[in-house]
């Protein structure tokens, strides 16, 4: 039975000499508190030393069935003003929803007496029969004796009707030698006699469709006998999940700190697609924060840890602090924190105040700017300053689009602007065929030992957690990075970065994923480490001139 007093763990050593945090974190963008920071130290410590449980983190070779695991810390104040933290992990840890020190979850699906095990088990029937189906021989066999049947009707249907050309070639011709040479008798006695010729081939091939009609719809009738089953048992299990599914939701309740409870399904009822993702309500966040809630507890601060191996397609650094999920946890915090103080949002804060656009190229077709860091290229969902406004206020009579390319919005350097409608079309045109040559410049956390490489790894957005991309090679797009080291210190890596494709976060995605570099590009918010800036900068740009064709090669020198 977990309490408030078996899950709230107070500070090893004294906190006197830290102050305690003025308002809540912003889950979705934040530094972590020093009392965070303590206490995810000391959470790390328990992890490293229990004996309790065992769990595959990854950490010790064996990669191949590692389960990588996100785990928050919420800095808490007790009623008698006692302060303390409350631990939590997403998802299982161990196959278990219940391990001594952390916070349980909202619902425990895996009680004995829970109907979700019950359901459940009637579902894996369901997988069973359908599994045991799906491989009888039968199946194939009936497949293969219909794809023969519609093939040997295809053949000798086509056969026929190109004997009945061939027939109607030469009726035709005797026909047309029969008018010159036979008596008029004759002739019509030769026209019907062609005539019933006609008719019975006709026939031949109303016969003939008839029998392979009969011979595909008993191949037909013989495998629909197998596969209706197979279909009436999967909708069985779509209908089961369902079901499961909704009673799920309407069990998973979150408070907030007015005692105000709402399930997953009120929750969701306001987002587009009202359906909660797989695993909502199971991250560490919502789990801490109604634990909270529930003992009376006042959340002071959060962060939340990743701890353990990468999963393929993410990239997750060990030990790294990661902001909580937009897709689940967003909608659900936003209940769970409503009503209490916290800090202000860093996304809304314009990036680009007080900063200016240098231009290093300018004629009556084409701009070249160099965009700092920490600026984007075109307006954003709540703030409108970019280098198209910085663009279309410097340059009011253009007549082109201007933004002919992008630059992600924490990467400084090189942007070509196209002022004429002309102009615009040549430049998209020799982006598009990829002709552009563009060089960045990157200092990457690590020492690469190899001078030079390419690196190929698909990549997709991140569907749960926008913007992060994903490593995907069912469903993303390809995209080439070629890379050279420029120069090493005893810690980071100065390299060249020629991407050949334009994928969003294409680079901070290839030096930082396990199968790229791994190495994250310095202060990268994302992937790695937040540092004062994103340590990328687009150097230089060799294009023609949309006008003259005249080749241009521009570079301007990072500043890191």
């Amino acid at each position: 039975m977990h309490s408030q007093e078996n899950c709230f763990t107070p500070f090893k050593e004294s906190i006197d000499a830290y102050s305690l945090p003025e308002q809540f974190t912003f889950p979705f963008y934040y530094e972590p508190h020093p009392l965070c920071l303590l206490a995810a130290k000391e959470l790390q410590h328990h992890i490293e030393t229990q004996t309790q449980w065992q769990h595959n983190f990854g950490l010790t070779g064996n990669t191949d069935t590692a389960i990588g695991k996100m785990f928050g810390v919420l800095l808490v104040q007790k009623k008698c003003g006692e302060i303390g933290y409350l631990s939590a992990f997403s998802g299982k840890i161990a196959d278990k929803n219940l391990i001594p020190k952390f916070v349980p979850p909202v619902f425990d699906m895996l009680t004995e007496d829970s109907f979700f095990l019950a359901e459940q088990s009637e579902i894996n029937a369901i997988n069973n029969q359908l599994q045991s189906l799906q491989t009888n021989p039968k199946i194939a066999e009936f497949k293969m004796v219909l794809a023969e049947e519609k093939e040997a009707a295809r053949v000798q249907i086509e056969s026929h009707r190109e004997t009945m050309i061939e027939g109607r070639k030469v009726r035709k011709a005797q026909r047309e030698s029969g008018a010159n040479e036979l008596s008029p008798a004759d002739f019509l006695q030769l026209k019907a006699q062609l005539s019933t010729e006609s008719i019975k081939e006709k026939y031949q091939l109303r016969d003939l469709k008839l029998y392979w009609d009969e011979q595909i719809k008993t191949a037909q009738q013989n495998l629909l006998q197998l596969t209706n089953e197979l279909d009436l048992l999967r909708s069985q299990r779509k209908a089961l999940s369902a079901s499961l599914q909704q009673k799920l939701f309407e069990q998973y309740r979150f408070l907030n700190t007015d005692g105000v409870e709402k399930n997953l399904n009120d929750i969701f009822n306001d987002i587009p697609d009202h359906t909660p993702p797989a695993g909502s309500g199971e991250c560490a966040a919502p789990k801490l924060l109604h634990y909270a809630f529930k003992w009376g507890m006042k959340p002071l601060a959060m962060a939340e840890f990743w701890w353990g191996a990468a999963p393929k397609s993410e990239i997750r650094q060990h030990k790294n602090f990661y902001p909580a999920c937009k897709s689940k946890c967003q909608p659900i915090l936003g209940h769970m924190l409503k009503g209490i103080a916290m800090d202000e949002n860093p996304l809304l804060a314009n990036p680009a105040e007080g900063k200016t656009i240098d231009i290093v190229y300018q004629d009556d077709d084409m701009v070249v700017v160099n965009k700092p860091a920490e600026f984007l290229s075109v307006p954003g969902k709540t703030i409108e300053d970019s280098v198209y406004l910085r663009m279309k206020q410097r340059f009011p009579e253009a007549t082109g689009p201007l933004i002919v390319h992008r630059l992600d919005m924490s990467t400084s350097g090189l942007m070509v602007i196209a002022l004429t409608k002309r102009a615009n079309k040549s430049l998209q045109k020799q982006f598009i065929s990829r002709t552009v040559q563009k060089r960045y410049v990157a200092l990457i956390d690590g020492v690469l030992e190899q001078d030079e490489g390419i690196i190929n790894l698909p990549m997709r957005g991140d569907l749960d957690d926008r913007p992060r991309q994903l490593v995907c090679y069912e469903h993303g797009k390809p995209a080439e990075t070629t890379w050279q080291v420029v120069e090493r210190s005893n810690t980071q890596t100065k390299v060249y970065l020629h991407p050949k494709t334009g994928r969003t976060h294409q680079l901070r995605v290839h030096c930082a994923h396990s199968l790229g570099l791994n190495m994250p590009i310095s202060g990268d918010d994302l992937y790695g480490h937040k540092a004062s800036r994103l340590h990328l900068h687009a150097e230089s740009l060799t294009l023609e001139h949309p006008i003259t064709h005249e080749p241009m090669r521009f570079q301007v020198e990072a500043e890191f």
